[in-house]
């Protein structure tokens, strides 16, 4: 568990995990623009994909928000 609260650990699950693949968007950004479209023929891998793209930065908005007073 010390892994999910070490702020390099994340950081570095955001900038690989989180971006990858990088070209020609990141892909967590293509699922959120896919998203806002309406998900208009994303398939349960897809969704899949968003959540797997997507936890290295619920972890990252975790971190900060534990950081606040």
């Amino acid at each position: 568990m010390s892994l999910l609260n070490d702020w390099k650990f994340v950081l570095l699950l955001c900038l690989t995990l989180g971006l990858a693949p990088f070209y020609p968007e990141p892909h967590i950004w293509g699922k959120i623009k896919w998203i806002r479209g309406g998900a208009v023929g994303m398939q349960a891998l897809d969704w899949f994909d968003v959540l797997l793209h997507g936890f290295p930065w619920v972890l990252l908005v975790r971190l900060l928000l534990r950081r606040l007073p």
